[in-house]
């Protein structure tokens, strides 16, 4: 039994070894999702379309580690492969507007009636239902309608966020939570479920403590007006000698006495005294502005005054921290990309692979999943499905 166990676990890739994954090629976070879900072992391969030309869908990195099949969707003959597919999978993933699935064939009803173990994972920025569904949309409009837009940035104006909130936080990692709790509800229920993943849901969802806060009156609905938001001058971000930036944190009474002995200056009253607020920022923005970036680093190294240096995204791979986690690799184009992450000690994940063109894999991958070569071939010269 020992000797079972040994091989098992020298075959397992990772956390989701042995579970196959359908993911239908999409933009933002359907790929996102279907990165995250292969790096954590899943055997995924994502369908494109034949031709694609669209840069979104091709956007650097979100495409790795994965296979890549090209088929023709709206043939007949390229529904019937995916359908073929799908029976055999765990998991589907698609990133269509409402309806759009069903009209291919490939709904829920449908496939859950050949397939009762599947999980159909559906991502969307609006949600299967809702006066909006059908409506279009990007991460800043779903941001905007959840609230969370409203509280980001200077008191003046909300800023244009990167696209994190809506797409990736509240979209992949929603729908990725999702398909990871339905395969354990399968494993006690033998059924298979629909994920409906709506980013506008997961971005007001990832505000849950604000909600909170403001429900009890903690908080105002005010930008730069709060504890957590530069409305508290020892919780904000000040300009450095060479105008580069330092992000402070010292909420906690001690790491607050920690800064302000680390400036060398005198505050008079106490920490929390919005009263005091002003004259406690004006302060702080004075003593940052005396020294570079790097020289208030080195100043605080090792010190919970809670001051980090704001790094450039060229800078960041290259900090001692994140070189001594191993936070990023290097990928086949040799430019550093983030680990996979979080970390598990008995099936770690994925590094980060190679990304192929799109139909890169079709003929092999049908090959190696039921299909006959004289099939494959025949689908590749009707156009159903393309080798790249």
């Amino acid at each position: 039994p020992r000797r079972r166990q040994r091989a098992r676990r020298a075959r397992v890739t990772g956390p989701l070894d042995g579970i196959r994954v359908i993911e239908l090629g999409g933009i933002g976070p359907t790929p996102f999702a279907g990165l995250m879900l292969a790096e954590l072992g899943a055997d995924v391969v994502r369908i494109d379309r034949p031709g694609e030309r669209n840069p979104l869908a091709l956007a650097a990195g979100l495409r790795r580690s994965r296979p890549s099949i090209a088929v023709d969707l709206k043939s007949p003959a390229g529904g019937d492969v995916v359908k073929r597919l799908v029976d055999g999978a765990d998991v589907l993933v698609e990133g269509f507007r409402p309806g759009v699935a069903e009209r291919l064939g490939l709904g829920p009803e449908e496939c859950l009636a050949s397939n009762p173990r599947l999980v159909h994972a559906r991502m969307t920025g609006w949600g299967q239902t809702g006066p909006w569904a059908q409506r279009a949309g990007h991460d800043i409009t779903y941001a905007a309608v959840s609230g969370t837009l409203h509280a980001l940035g200077p008191a003046a104006r909300p800023v244009t966020p990167v696209p994190v909130i809506g797409d990736f936080a509240g979209g992949s990692m929603y729908l990725v939570v999702g398909v990871l709790a339905a395969l354990i509800a399968r494993g006690t229920t033998g059924r298979g479920q629909v994920v409906d993943a709506a980013m506008v849901d997961g971005a007001a969802h990832l505000f849950t403590m604000v909600h909170g806060l403001l429900g009890t009156g903690a908080w105002r609905d005010e930008r730069e007006a709060n504890l957590l938001d530069g409305g508290a001058p020892f919780y904000a971000v000040y300009e450095c000698a060479d105008g580069k930036f330092v992000a402070v944190g010292a909420l906690e009474p001690e790491f607050w006495a920690e800064l302000v002995t680390g400036l060398g200056i005198d505050l008079p009253g106490e920490q929390y005294d919005p009263g005091t607020w002003e004259a406690q920022r004006a302060a702080f923005a004075a003593a940052f502005r005396t020294r570079s970036r790097d020289e208030w680093a080195e100043h605080f190294e090792g010190t919970d005054a809670c001051v980090a240096p704001v790094l450039s995204l060229r800078e960041a791979p290259t900090h001692p921290h994140a070189v001594g986690r191993g936070s990023f690799v290097t990928d086949v184009n040799g430019h550093p990309v983030p680990r996979p992450t979080p970390r598990l000690s008995d099936t770690p994940l994925r590094d980060p692979g190679p990304e192929p063109v799109p139909g890169a894999d079709t003929r092999a991958y049908l090959l190696a999943h039921g299909f006959g070569a004289d099939e494959v071939e025949a689908l590749i010269t009707s156009g159903a499905v393309v080798q790249a």
